[in-house]
């Protein structure tokens, strides 16, 4: 079990998403019966902000899409609407990367529910000379960048960067 398995079972268990916003992802932003003030597909800036329609700047880094969704409407509230009901979607995750022995590495488009499996099918599979056994991510959101060991079913995130070491047997 990967050490992201409690994230995901509270996912499971809430119903709510526990993905954290960063830059790069590319976001729409609903106001409900106000067009005006809506946004689609808009990337987050490299500060992870997105600007938005009346109310400017929108500090969006390291929101899940349920806190953004309430600091549109916080932001709305009073100035422009009564009651607002914004929603917010992802169009388009960040990539993760992968690198080493996989037939063509790079960086892919993130997709909910990627495992090293995944990720290595995405890039045309494993090379002959890989070690299953020697798979290490390096965390996007882990500020040490230090490379965790991983396994085929380990899950991958935006920004991940995985590689796959060369076996020598």
């Amino acid at each position: 079990m990967t050490s992201e398995a409690p994230l995901a079972v509270q996912a499971a268990i809430t119903g709510l998403s526990n993905y954290r916003l960063s830059s790069g992802d590319i976001l729409t932003v609903r106001v409900l019966g106000e067009e005006d003030l809506s946004k689609e597909k808009v990337r987050l800036t490299d500060a992870g902000t997105v600007s938005l329609p009346a109310i400017g700047e929108v500090r969006a880094f390291g929101l899940t899409m349920g806190e953004l969704e309430r600091a549109v409407e916080d932001a709305l509230r009073g100035r422009y609407l009564v009651n607002p009901k914004v929603s917010v979607s992802i169009d388009e995750y960040r990539p993760f990367y992968i690198n080493g022995m996989v037939e063509k590495p790079g960086g892919y488009p993130y997709q909910p529910g990627l495992t090293v499996r995944k990720a290595a099918s995405l890039a045309g599979g494993f090379r002959e000379r890989a070690s299953l056994s020697k798979i290490y991510i390096i965390r996007e959101r882990d500020v040490t960048q230090r490379s965790q060991r991983g396994d085929l079913n380990t899950l991958v995130f935006p920004g991940d960067i995985v590689t796959v070491d060369e076996s020598f047997f």
